[in-house]
């Protein structure tokens, strides 16, 4: 698959997705007052909407620009939004999946847009404003038991994680990604060593999102209104996808509430296995520990990628700089098994 950019395609985006959609719903559609969303270094969002002369569709596309960026085959995410939404995941339903960059410069795929905010610093704003903090946890609490409870056998095959073990398959994704630093880090490697002696027995993986966190989550006045950005859903531990939502950098200045800065970690718990989920503290501590690990080392690897040109973003670029704040947060969760 080749990839391009949106400015070699003439009328980008709306002739394209015009022309897309027209072929989808085989009549004429019109693209117009389509926007930019304002987050997403990787991907482009593009809000738009969709006129067939009687009906105007809110709609977005996610496209990538650089097929070399995929973690795994493009078509995999919309099927998942589609699955999760079958299961009760508030997410915002797919009308089509295009892998032909003609259109608009690389693959995507168009759903409903969803009314909220994405931006962290916008989403605290109307969680503090409207005092849903505590409500959004608990929605999200019971969007991971939903998701958590989808049939292994309807995921896609060859789902990233259906290649063994959960916790060894982390420890080695750990020690291969570590090795690609720039920079090497001491306290990375200690963090990954203490992985190594505390690895819990093995479970069933299930299928989790992987990367939802405030940043990822449409937000309204009325709480959860959208998981996003499911591109590196795969198989894994329940357990980290409640803990990686738990990581300091998602907190935004409010530590004393260990889940997003909204609430403590009992909210979480309890509305998780009200909804059915079974919660494991030993697990819970150990993934966050692996969370704060891999996302240092995530900051790293997307510093170098704009670094060597995979993909130059000044989004990108800044990433390094926040690594040093990743070695600390783990070093702090590491303290007391180190005296």
């Amino acid at each position: 698959m080749t990839s391009t950019t949106g400015a070699d395609i003439p009328g980008w985006p709306t002739e394209g997705l015009s022309r897309y959609l027209t072929e989808l719903w085989d009549r004429e559609i019109r693209v117009t007052k389509w926007t930019m969303a304002s987050t997403g270094a990787r991907r482009w969002n593009v809000l738009f909407d969709a006129e067939d002369g009687d009906t105007t569709h809110r709609l977005a596309a996610t496209i990538v620009p650089n097929a070399e960026i995929l973690i795994q085959p493009f078509e995999y995410e919309p099927r998942i939004i589609t699955l999760a939404e079958q299961y009760g995941v508030p997410v915002a339903h797919i009308h089509g999946v295009c892998l032909d960059p003609s259109y608009a410069g690389g693959p995507f795929f168009i759903g409903d847009r969803v009314d909220g905010e994405t931006v962290p610093r916008q989403v605290m704003r109307v969680i503090e404003r409207n005092n849903v903090g505590e409500l959004v946890v608990r929605q999200c609490a019971r969007a991971f038991a939903a998701l958590h409870k989808v049939p292994v056998a309807d995921a896609p095959p060859g789902l990233t994680g259906s290649d063994g073990p959960v916790f060894e398959r982390a420890l080695e994704r750990a020690n291969e990604t570590r090795t690609g630093m720039l920079v090497p880090s001491p306290t990375f490697a200690l963090g990954a060593a203490w992985l190594r002696r505390h690895k819990p027995p093995d479970i069933e993986p299930v299928l989790v999102h992987g990367d939802l966190r405030v940043g990822n989550i449409i937000v309204s006045e009325q709480g959860l209104a959208a998981v996003l950005d499911w591109e590196g859903a795969r198989l894994g531990d329940p357990m980290e996808d409640l803990a990686w939502m738990c990581l300091r950098m998602w907190r935004f200045g409010n530590d004393e509430l260990e889940v997003a800065g909204l609430a403590p970690r009992e909210v979480l718990r309890e509305a998780y296995t009200e909804a059915g989920g079974e919660f494991d503290e030993d697990r819970f501590d150990w993934w966050k520990v692996n969370g704060e690990l891999r996302w240092g080392v995530g900051l790293a690897q997307q510093s170098a990628q704009h670094l060597d040109g995979t993909l130059q973003s000044i989004i990108l670029a800044g990433s390094g700089r926040r690594v040093a704040e990743q070695e600390w947060n783990v070093l702090n969760l590491l303290r007391s098994s180190y005296g």
